[in-house]
């Protein structure tokens, strides 16, 4: 009977999480990027206990600062008891950082990484994870299917990014943070990795 109950409620969670409109992460004072709750937020949060879809689920996530509106759209796999770094992902690699089509990422105005200008426009994410340090890759072919059409030539942005360890996330999550009025990071959290990507607004 208790075993019923616990499954009738953990049910209604997940129904209540997909069906009030958005995730706001908890980041108190600040302005942080949002998108529908669903599937990946439920087992993220977990409201749903146990990860049990094998495909990806389409999200996206958006924000607005400093009049720069930044959207993203992707692929996000879960980790299900899997080995991630040096395995399902390989390291030293060119990773579509999803799953299936590139990540996508939009902004409406140009924005500054490290040093380097990013023209307003809709961009591919790309990463190359290492074991002490990862590169983010900004590219300019947005229509992709994995790496399969990589080309280092179509970069318009490559860093070195050093990743942090994060708190288990199942199901991989890009997350935009303001920081200051003209100023933000993008965050990849996935598997007990974290990366912060910092940039403004110009």
């Amino acid at each position: 009977m208790l075993k019923k109950t616990l499954a009738i409620l953990t049910c209604l969670l997940h129904f209540v999480a997909l069906s009030f409109g958005q995730h706001h992460p908890a980041n108190a004072g600040t302005k942080t990027s949002y998108g529908s709750v669903g599937y990946a937020d439920s087992i993220n949060n977990g409201l749903i206990p146990r990860d049990t879809l094998k495909g990806s689920v389409h999200r996206t996530t958006m924000l607005t600062i400093g009049g720069c509106h930044i959207h993203i759209e992707y692929s996000s796999p879960g980790v299900r008891g899997r080995v991630i770094w040096g395995g399902l992902v390989p390291y030293d690699e060119v990773w579509v950082t999803g799953s299936h089509n590139a990540t996508s990422v939009s902004f409406s105005k140009p924005i500054k990484i490290g040093g380097s200008i990013v023209p307003a426009g809709t961009y591919a994410i790309f990463t190359i994870p290492g074991k002490k340090d990862w590169s983010f890759i900004i590219n300019k072919n947005v229509s992709q299917h994995l790496a399969d059409d990589y080309k280092q030539a179509e970069d318009i942005l490559r860093i070195k990014v050093q990743p942090k360890a994060n708190v288990m996330t199942q199901r991989l999550t890009y997350s935009i943070v303001e920081s200051k009025p003209k100023a933000g990071t993008l965050i990849i959290n996935w598997e007990l990795i974290s990366l912060a990507i910092p940039f403004e607004t110009l």
